[in-house]
């Protein structure tokens, strides 16, 4: 089987989810559990390794140098490979692995654009599966709404995908790629991930290793529910011994490697000490105390180097979120749970004086925290979204309290109810109102009233998490019994139906909510590029904050971590 610059294997672990809701939690109680929340992950206990020196390039000047020249190479590279079809599709597919897309926007644009005017007015002519399906792939992702009905041509007349495919690996792990970017009603593309998919896998047996892991790790983890920064090092690795422009790729991928590892090291220095100077892991000894694993959302959701403020911003809000979720999960009554939820309506210090000081701590930083970012995009983007940002606050306490109501009072609620309640308290609107606001793009009034009321980009990036994380079986840290999921309701509403079947249901409906999100990425233009794939990166996130391992320890996540953060490339 012969590799191309356009399939690589990943490194995305195979475990699978995990009970516990990395933004809110999705189980219905408030117990003390027997151990405080903050073991239950490591990366030498989420901070010690920042105790640590940083690492300095001691040829800082020489290396940006060096970055310079290579980014002239691979823009002229870029032009020439641009005048051949599939090689400049294949290019652009390589960098957009290599994490090092964000340097050459406007020539992936370019070859994009002339690439879909092509195919719009002259139809797709070419015969190759590979070269169809990296071109549907890639201009799907940017954007452009090719219709699937260009893979009818590598059907027979029985209107079934022809025999003869079947020793095409590198077609079928095209096609297979592409219809990971599937809307709903695309019978053909659901039919492409069937049928490739199937014969990938009954073929890897007369494969040898390598090739077997990697059709292996592409059926597992497909660049569309991936992260391409979390992947580079591992697409860089398998394409070593490649010629021409991959080479060079190769040298900028490695010195920009280094030069954005340095960037996010200085984040974690500034989150390590605000989140010191805020005092709540003192304050609340029993929450959980992990700023380097929280950074993790922002720096998956926010890629882009240049969107430093953005990141370390987004991690204040997404704190709390964990914060506030073991306040009632761990500390409250429901009495006192309820009086502070209806204290956060009313957005008053004042409306806190007869709760535990714990809350009136939390809830000034919270004020703090929405503050400041508000007076922030204020300054910046002239809206001040203090308003928007409260709200979304107010939806997440009441979905936290309505969690807390079934626990107490033993109610299952139908799956149905229990979804749309768990879709709020995932969290994921919180983040993406932050996020929008922080970004910048597109503030207008109906922009506001939209991303304010819950979207369907928004809703179908939130249920993804919220069911990934119920498939899970392994204890949440912050439980000692009860644990509510949309599996137990399915179960009890569907008295009859096996573990397996329920399971299998939950598949299907996160198989059928990526089809909502992929669409709601090509028809939502009113929300700009960076704010889709923001999106499309917290459901890509899901898998690597789920995947624990029988210590309840995020051992996938934490070799990431270390990657990205820790390791560089000799310069």
């Amino acid at each position: 089987m012969g590799y191309s610059g356009a399939f690589y294997a990943f490194s995305i672990p195979s475990g699978g989810p995990n009970k516990t809701t990395e933004f809110g939690q999705s189980k219905f109680n408030n117990v003390v559990p027997l151990r405080p929340a903050s073991q239950k992950w490591s990366v030498a206990q989420d901070r010690t390794s920042l105790y640590k020196p940083l690492r300095k390039h001691t040829h800082h000047d020489e290396l940006c140098v060096k970055h310079a020249q290579r980014l002239d190479e691979v823009r002229n590279a870029f032009r020439e490979a641009g005048e051949n079809g599939v090689e400049g599709l294949m290019m652009i597919d390589a960098v957009q692995r290599l994490g090092i897309d964000y340097h050459f926007n406007e020539e992936i644009e370019a070859i994009l654009q002339r690439q879909y005017m092509n195919v719009s007015n002259h139809g797709e002519s070419i015969q190759d599966l590979y070269e169809v399906a990296l071109r549907f792939r890639l201009l799907r992702q940017q954007g452009f709404h090719v219709p699937a009905d260009v893979f009818n041509k590598f059907k027979n007349k029985e209107g079934k995908f022809k025999q003869d495919l079947r020793k095409d690996i590198k077609g079928l792990l095209g096609i297979y790629e592409a219809s990971q970017l599937r809307i709903e009603g695309e019978d053909i593309l659901d039919e492409a991930e069937r049928f490739s998919s199937s014969i990938l896998k009954a073929g890897l047996e007369h494969l040898d290793h390598q090739e077997a892991t990697f059709v292996e790790h592409t059926l597992e983890h497909p660049y569309h529910k991936s992260l391409a920064r979390f992947m580079a090092k591992t697409f860089l690795k398998d394409s070593q011994g490649q010629n021409g422009w991959m080479t060079v790729l190769q040298e900028l991928a490695k010195t920009d490697f280094n030069m954005v590892q340095s960037t996010h090291q200085r984040e974690l220095l500034q989150i390590l000490k605000w989140w010191k100077d805020l005092g709540l892991a003192e304050e609340l000894k029993l929450a959980r105390d992990q700023p380097l694993k929280w950074y993790m959302w922002p720096m998956a959701i926010l890629p882009d180097p240049s969107l430093s403020d953005q990141r370390i911003e987004l991690t204040k809000p997404i704190s709390m979120i964990y914060i506030i979720d073991d306040i009632f999960d761990v500390y409250g009554t429901l009495d006192e749970l309820t009086r502070f939820t209806e204290a956060v309506y009313k957005w008053d210090i004042a409306a806190f004086e007869e709760l535990p000081n714990y809350m009136k701590i939390c809830f000034k930083s919270l004020d703090d925290i929405t503050n400041e970012i508000s007076n922030k995009v204020h300054k910046e983007h002239g809206w001040n979204p203090v308003d928007s940002l409260r709200k979304a606050w107010v939806s997440l306490c009441n979905a936290f309290l309505v969690e807390a109501q079934w626990f107490d009072s033993g109610h299952v609620p139908k799956a149905h109810e229990y979804l749309k309640n768990g879709v709020i308290s995932s969290g994921v609107h919180i983040v993406l109102v932050h996020f929008f606001f922080l970004l910048g793009h597109g503030i207008t009034r109906r922009n506001v009233e939209l991303v304010d009321n819950f979207p369907s980009i928004i809703t179908s990036t939130a249920a993804i998490l919220r069911l990934w994380d119920d498939l899970g079986s392994a204890k949440d840290e912050n439980q000692n019994g009860h644990d509510g999921s949309y599996i137990e309701c399915y179960m009890k509403e569907h008295q009859g139906s096996s573990m397996e079947n329920a399971r299998q249901n939950v598949t299907h409906m996160i198989s059928d909510l990526w089809k909502r999100l992929n669409k709601e990425c090509l028809s939502q233009q009113q929300f700009s590029a960076s704010f889709r794939q923001g999106s499309l990166n917290i459901a890509r996130m899901v898998p690597l904050m789920y995947s624990y391992d029988d210590t309840q320890s995020l051992p996938h996540l934490e070799e990431h971590m270390k990657s990205l953060l820790f390791e560089a490339y000799p310069c």
